[in-house]
């Protein structure tokens, strides 16, 4: 287990300095005992206890042991006797300091500097919703479990999925002001040493305040930060990250967090829904290929608009030509602001859904998608054509089933328009082949992103652009390196079934 040590001196304290420093809190209290003869005193913070252990459990206990007033005090026994699991001896001010912020009670005997005693009557799960249905990676088909905001929940959950002996956790404490407990999960005996070795020294390098959440880690960690892609697989889904684990990936979890991180990943990656596997593989390789088509379009709609009609007249076709100079007749603004007004309105319409509660949010986007398209129609600032075509690239971005990567498409969309806008086709070419240069450059956890298209790796076509079979996805990934690179063993059977004829 790695620990990253706290940057706040505190090696220099004493106990007793550290309980002064609590009690400027208006929730820290203390409580005076008397035990054979010895005064004990009892801190602890009342908003972090499980109250219920404290009045059944400890405070009885220390109750009967002031009622043996002919016995003398001993420690060792003392601490033995408790009914309580988690009982730590120590004089560590580190330790001390580090426990009572995370709901340990602190007993001190007398003067003594040495004998302290931390107790574990913590509440875990007090503030965590009870509820843990994947509402941002909603599917139709498939579980609908999904990780919350406690670290000890999420592992469980995992390890209720995958029974095995190889599932091995990591803890790190992270984070000078929040000492957030951070657990990165792989296979032992599957993942690559290089990989673990990696997240592991990443993570462990790590000097934050605060993290807020595992999305902060994937900015730290990640090998490029000057590219809006993300690196990494963000799921809170249980099905997902367990496919993952098992396929090679380390993942890494954060208490406060309901999602998980997983990696190393590539860009189809990205593009793969839980529900791919869950339908047979014509359906589900026919559903992945409609999502990574919408995300082109997506990307390049807008952009071919402002190419052709700026630049490329000549290739409309003549049936289309007469619709097309009609519906721009009345408009006073050259294509590129038609676009951006556009494509403008529609990100003003997505964020304030996002942001509204969940019934107000789907009544603004339908509504004022409907009403504002009409009104802008209607007083020519823009032309119907170019209204449908924006629509239709929006209702495409939302078919990624990661938000981060959806997010990083709808920026793309926008250097696009402005390479088209100046240089017309040219401009939508130099942009792809930017945009690809800079694809094969990045890295997830120092293996290429564009894995198996750069480089390329024939075995890993099999699950990527397509769904194949099960029995042909019983290797994992080359590009990942794994120690056992065979899943399972497909029995495929030869021998045709009989038809039963009745005699």
């Amino acid at each position: 287990m790695f620990k990253k040590k706290n940057s706040q001196n505190t090696e220099n304290l004493t106990h007793t300095e550290i309980v002064k420093r609590a009690k400027k809190s208006s929730d820290f209290k203390e409580i005076k005992k008397n035990v054979s003869g010895v005064q004990i005193l009892i801190f602890y913070f009342t908003t972090l206890i499980d109250h219920k252990t404290m009045e059944r459990v400890f405070l009885p206990y220390i109750n009967e042991c002031e009622k043996k007033i002919d016995q003398s005090l001993d420690i060792n026994q003392f601490k033995n006797n408790l009914p309580l699991e988690d009982v730590i001896r120590t004089h560590d001010a580190n330790e001390i300091e580090e426990k009572i912020y995370k709901g340990y009670v602190l007993i001190t005997f007398g003067n003594s500097a040495e004998d302290c005693l931390l107790i574990n009557v913590s509440n875990l799960y007090k503030g965590v919703r009870t509820t843990n249905e994947t509402e941002n990676e909603y599917s139709v088909t498939g579980p609908k479990l999904g990780f919350v905001e406690n670290l000890d929940t999420n592992i469980l959950l995992l390890r209720s999925k995958l029974k095995s002996p190889l599932l091995t956790t990591e803890e790190f404490i992270l984070g000078k002001l929040s000492k957030t407990r951070v657990v990165i999960v792989y296979l032992d005996g599957i993942t690559n040493k290089k990989h673990i070795e990696t997240v592991k020294n990443r993570v462990s390098e790590i000097d934050f305040d605060i993290i807020w959440d595992t999305h902060v880690i994937d900015q730290i960690i990640r090998d490029n930060s000057y590219t809006p892609f993300p690196l990494y697989v963000a799921s809170e889904r249980l099905d997902r990250i367990s496919y993952t684990l098992s396929s090679g990936q380390v993942v890494i979890f954060s208490d406060g967090s309901p999602s998980a991180i997983s990696g190393p990943s590539t860009i189809l990656d990205f593009f793969i829904a839980s529900e791919d596997y869950y339908y047979n593989w014509i359906t589900g390789s026919f559903l992945r290929l409609i999502r990574i088509f919408g995300i082109i379009f997506s990307i390049i709609s807008s952009s071919i608009y402002i190419a052709v009609v700026t630049f490329h007249y000549e290739v409309i076709p003549v049936d289309l030509l007469g619709p097309l100079i009609k519906s721009r007749a009345n408009v006073p603004f050259p294509p590129l602001l038609e676009v951006l007004f556009l494509e403008m309105t529609i990100e003003l319409l997505r964020e304030a859904g996002a942001r509204l509660p969940t019934k107000i949010g789907q009544t603004l986007g339908i509504v004022g998608g409907i009403v504002i398209g009409q009104a802008a129609v209607a007083a020519a600032l823009t032309s119907n054509i170019l209204l449908i075509i924006v629509a239709l690239s929006a209702l495409s971005s939302f078919t990624t089933p990661t938000i981060t990567m959806s997010n990083t498409i709808r920026l793309l969309r926008f250097p696009f328009i402005i390479m088209s806008s100046l240089l017309g086709g040219l401009g939508i070419i130099i942009g792809f082949a930017v945009l690809l240069c800079h694809l094969f450059k990045l890295k997830s956890f120092e293996t290429p992103y564009m894995v198996p298209l750069y480089p390329f790796r024939r075995n890993n076509f099999q699950d990527s652009f397509i769904r194949s079979p099960f029995r042909k996805l019983n290797k994992r990934p080359d590009y990942l390196r794994t120690k056992e690179t065979i899943k399972f063993s497909p029995k495929e059977k030869n021998k045709q079934k009989e038809d039963i004829n009745d005699e």
